[in-house]
């Protein structure tokens, strides 16, 4: 039988500490397509994963931006749940995400992401990006319009994603390349300084 090493952590929380649900106000999705290189998840020598945050930045094809679509925070959520069967499960990444709006813009981006790999990444309430998306499998999308019912209803294009990983909705963060700047922009290292000369000696006597 193979040494097969035990790296389960324990998993404490103190009492008394918020845990903030939900998500913030702006998301990003892009196509697949326009990702050159993924950011990767570290793993031991037999493939399993020791993290859920990703390591590097998504490289993305020139000219490409992440896409934005503002939501509405109350009705959105993310959740993971369990898929497949020992020893094979995975992970299904869901996200429900619904843009108040239910024009042209909102009617024509419904088509695109109805069709299209997408990849998307959320905020939660900590600051923390999320990504709903894998290299490995294709991420469904599918979008629904309601224009409201009578003067108190309400208009909304909801969008719901679903995505295997091998880890809950993993933690990313590197830059996120967007039409309005970059965010989380690395920063370049500070230049060393040269050491100060030492002019005479203060001690030597006149």
């Amino acid at each position: 039988m193979s040494n097969c090493k035990n790296f389960q952590r324990s998993l404490s929380w103190c009492p008394g500490t918020p845990e903030l649900p939900g998500i913030k106000r702006r998301i990003f999705y892009l196509s697949k397509s326009e990702i050159v290189k993924w950011p990767t998840l570290p793993t031991d020598e037999k493939g399993r994963p020791t993290s859920a945050v990703y390591q590097g930045n998504f490289l993305l094809a020139a000219d490409a931006t992440w896409k934005h679509i503002d939501v509405l925070p109350d009705k959105c959520q993310v959740t993971s749940e369990a898929q497949g069967e020992f020893p094979s499960q995975l992970q299904l990444n869901k996200l429900t995400a619904v843009h108040p709006a239910v024009g042209e813009e909102a009617s024509a981006a419904a088509a695109y992401i109805n069709n299209t790999d997408n990849v998307f990444l959320v905020e939660d309430m900590k600051g923390k990006f999320r990504v709903i998306g894998c290299d490995r499998y294709t991420t469904k999308a599918t979008v629904a319009q309601d224009l409201g019912q009578g003067a108190t209803g309400t208009t909304s294009t909801t969008i719901n994603a679903e995505a295997s990983d091998v880890v809950p909705a993993p933690f990313y963060e590197g830059e996120i390349v967007t039409e309005e700047g970059t965010i989380n922009e690395a920063q370049p290292e500070p230049e060393p300084q040269p050491e100060p000369q030492n002019e005479g000696n203060d001690n030597q006597e006149a």
